[in-house]
């Protein structure tokens, strides 16, 4: 039987599971101080309903596909933003939600990309371009509480869809994915590529300063966005090839980088699911883990019975009820100081028939090597 993990998949364990659960403790906080409820939705669904009208888009061709016993056509979610469309219905607007979750998709692995990551997404149902600031708020406050360097670049659908209109572009949605390669591919793989659905003039005006974008009609909606954006104290860099892959997107678009990383840490737009505008954004929790600089350290004890069962879990106990965290050891003290040390408890506690008597417990601090008392 095989026992490795398969390609793409990841264990996470000790401090690294430790760092993840601070960081997705960070994200609710987050979430829920901007008025935002959670939701969870099932990670299998049927796969007419995962591929939705983006069929061509590249995320939903590496779905995972699977069938069920009834052989019916199911997959793997690829992310948490398409059950929108169901869960939505019937909800007041604005709709406010926010979902953390596994997520697939069957696609090469490489640097900071993974078959399986876990999605962290908050959107808002009924939303227009105040909304889209202030997501972009969240954002900012999610990275600055992790301690993140970021620059967040936008852009807008409506205005890459008119200069598209403006060229006579007939295939708009097959030019705007190529657009998104902007940062994966050099200029001239580009180039080629625009050149099949004759869209080379294109590239010369993505590449233009923002005072040129000025005279288009949809430049509009990214001055407003800018006007909120200074109002939440964000700021924000226009970026015209900016095009996300996604063609559900129909308004203001945005990714967050940082030098630190090439990959993009997260992104997100305006879009509209059943006739209803919406925003958000979307992030991996392995990539805010990569770059996250926080202090996820515990004060951990390891209370250790010295044939004093009883009153080592009645001490351990009442340390948990003070909010500690705390590991009772029934065994020899030298076994007991050898795990304290590699599951790194700074605090070891021993439990004897002197400690009892006396009604003080000797607290042994691992790192200094220090030792005081605690009387109960």
């Amino acid at each position: 039987m095989k026992n490795e993990i398969v390609k793409g998949f990841q264990d996470f364990l000790g401090k690294d599971a430790e760092k993840r659960e601070e960081i997705r403790k960070i994200l609710v906080k987050t979430f829920e101080s901007y008025g935002f409820e959670p939701a969870e939705t099932p990670v299998i669904e049927y796969e007419e309903f995962v591929k939705g009208e983006n069929a061509n888009d590249e995320a939903v061709s590496d779905i995972f596909k699977l069938q069920d016993k009834g052989k019916r056509n199911l997959a793997l979610r690829y992310e948490v933003t398409f059950p929108l469309k169901r869960i939505m219905n019937n909800q007041k607007l604005p709709y406010r939600r926010y979902q953390i979750g596994p997520v697939f998709r069957d696609e090469p692995v490489g640097s900071n990309r993974f078959r399986q990551f876990t999605a962290c997404d908050c959107d808002v149902v009924g939303a227009t371009i105040k909304d889209d600031a202030e997501i972009l708020s969240v954002i900012k406050t999610i990275l600055d509480k992790l301690k993140i360097k970021f620059i967040i670049y936008i852009n807008n659908r409506k205005l890459l869809n008119e200069i598209l209109d403006e060229q006579g572009i007939k295939k708009k949605a097959e030019v705007i994915r190529q657009i998104d390669k902007f940062d994966k591919l050099s200029e001239k793989e580009v180039l080629q590529n625009l050149k099949k659905f004759g869209a080379e003039s294109v590239l010369k005006i993505i590449r233009k300063n923002e005072k040129y974008f000025e005279k288009y009609k949809s430049y509009g909606e990214i001055k407003e966005l800018k006007k909120y954006c200074r109002i939440y104290g964000i700021k924000i860099k226009f970026s015209p090839s900016l095009a996300r892959g996604l063609s559900y997107y129909n308004g203001t678009i945005f990714e967050v980088k940082t030098r630190e990383m090439k990959e993009t840490i997260l992104g997100g737009g305006s879009f509209m699911f059943n006739g209803v505008q919406a925003t958000g954004f979307g992030t991996g929790l392995e990539r805010l883990s990569a770059l996250a600089k926080i202090n996820f350290e515990k004060e951990k004890y390891l209370v250790i019975s010295l044939n004093k069962d009883k009153e080592a879990i009645e001490l351990a106990e009442k340390l948990r009820e003070k909010g500690k965290s705390v590991i009772i050891y029934y065994g020899k003290p030298s076994r007991a100081l050898d795990y304290a040390n590699s599951k790194k408890i700074e605090k070891v506690i021993f439990v004897g028939e002197k400690e009892i008597k006396e009604k003080k417990f000797k607290i042994k601090d691992m790192k200094s090597g220090k030792e005081k008392y605690l009387k109960v």
